[in-house]
């Protein structure tokens, strides 16, 4: 098993989800793959996220919590990035500077 050290960066966690995708046999799955994988994580975190504001839910329904519903997701933009050639902290670096010159408007719906 993989061990990711304490106060990992953005980069020590892609590596991390490399290593364990590895270890798990993930390794060989596709790009669309874990983008299929990912979508329905995002879908359980919408279901856990409805748990948690008391939303209904169906009964039969087995429903994760906010906090690994996130991580999973987590897991799976780590995964994609990785398959991309992607280093996630500098494409975060890079979108936050082309954020910081972009003019932020509310909208007010009614």
């Amino acid at each position: 098993m993989p061990d990711l050290k304490d106060h990992p960066t953005l980069a020590d966690i892609q590596e991390y989800v490399s290593k364990l995708e590895a270890e798990r046999g993930f390794e060989g799955n596709t790009l669309q793959q874990s983008a299929l994988l990912l979508g329905e994580e995002v879908g359980e975190l919408f279901k856990a996220l409805r748990k948690a504001q008391k939303m209904p839910l169906d009964k039969n329904s087995i429903v994760g919590s906010v906090d690994e519903e996130l991580a999973d997701v987590l897991i799976y933009i780590c995964s994609i990035a990785n398959r991309s050639g992607i280093d996630l902290e500098q494409a975060f670096r890079d979108k936050e500077e082309v954020n910081k010159k972009r003019i932020w408007e509310t909208i007010q719906g009614g």
